[in-house]
């Protein structure tokens, strides 16, 4: 039976970050790397709920991986290896724990923005548009549903927020005064490439990836691909034999769990709610089925 994993504590590893899902630590020896764990800790609107969905963070690895052997002409990632038995010495204690959780990677330094790119209209795209068509300096047509697919993906940044606070949307031009003109352009290319090719590989899997959020870092000032890349944490992932544009959408990702959190009288701000072990396990098994469906031959 998989183990269930909320938070790690790896004495002789030095933890330089615990995000909502991931823990990141400094190997002594090896600094020029860096060990991701992906727990099983849940977040929306957010917050961390305080209950974690079982094997989460090991199907998130795995599609992590899927997606970086499948892109990695398109951008180099700073995945290393994934094989715990290839770890430094000082992670081996915890090799039980790491397998299929975690990653070795190299370090990088991460970019303040968030790389999103949106093929349809939906989340808070779809909020804002409702009450103005022109959103993060996109002019959109009027008259679209919630849903509907855009002409072309439009890559519409964000801030980086700090934890437990909203990112906030921005314009490219905004993104252009904190990175640069010419390497906000790269960005959008790498960014909007990265999408296509998911998407329409997706898609014939029967997955529409209706957006998804990118990480990017500066490796020896080069670009590279970091973090967990499309999974249902960072993605929309709709079946595309139920969609239907006019209405919000059946999901493979944690809508699921939003839209409960939604129905309740909770302000969307810690503490959160305890959440039904209905809802846990039927969030696990629509991450379970995205990792089946992406990765089937």
């Amino acid at each position: 039976m998989t183990q269930t994993i909320v938070t790690t504590d790896f004495a002789g590893l030095n933890l330089v970050h615990r995000g909502k899902v991931r823990d990141m630590y400094a190997i002594p020896g090896h600094e020029d790397k860096l060990l991701m764990v992906a727990t099983d800790r849940i977040s929306a609107y957010d917050v961390v709920m305080d209950d974690p969905v079982p094997g989460k963070g090991r199907i998130l690895t795995q599609i992590s991986l899927f997606w970086f052997d499948l892109l990695g002409d398109i951008v180099d990632n700073h995945l290393i290896t994934a094989d715990v038995e290839a770890y430094p010495a000082l992670c081996q204690p915890y090799a039980e724990q790491l397998r299929g959780r975690s990653m070795l990677v190299r370090k990088t330094q991460p970019l303040s923005i968030e790389c999103i790119v949106r093929g349809y209209l939906s989340g808070s795209f779809w909020s804002a548009y409702q009450k103005n068509p022109t959103v993060c300096g996109f002019a959109l047509p009027a008259g679209m549903r919630e849903s509907d697919q855009f002409d072309h993906p439009l890559f519409t940044p964000s801030t980086k927020a700090a934890l437990g606070a909203h990112d906030e949307n921005i314009s490219v031009g905004a993104m252009e005064e904190i990175v640069g003109s010419k390497r906000a352009r790269k960005i959008a290319e790498i960014s909007t490439q990265l999408y296509s090719r998911a998407a329409d590989f997706a898609r014939k899997k029967g997955i529409i990836i209706a957006d998804t959020k990118f990480e990017l870092g500066l490796l020896d000032d080069r670009l590279i691909l970091i973090d967990e890349v499309l999974t249902p944490d960072s993605s929309r992932f709709w079946p595309v034999d139920d969609y239907q544009p006019g209405r919000g959408q059946a999901s493979f990702d944690k809508q699921f769990l939003r839209d409960y959190l939604s129905s309740l009288d909770w302000d969307k701000t810690p503490p959160p709610p305890k959440l039904p072990a209905e809802i846990i396990a039927k969030t696990q098994s629509r991450y379970e089925e995205a990792l089946r469906i992406l990765t089937a031959e």
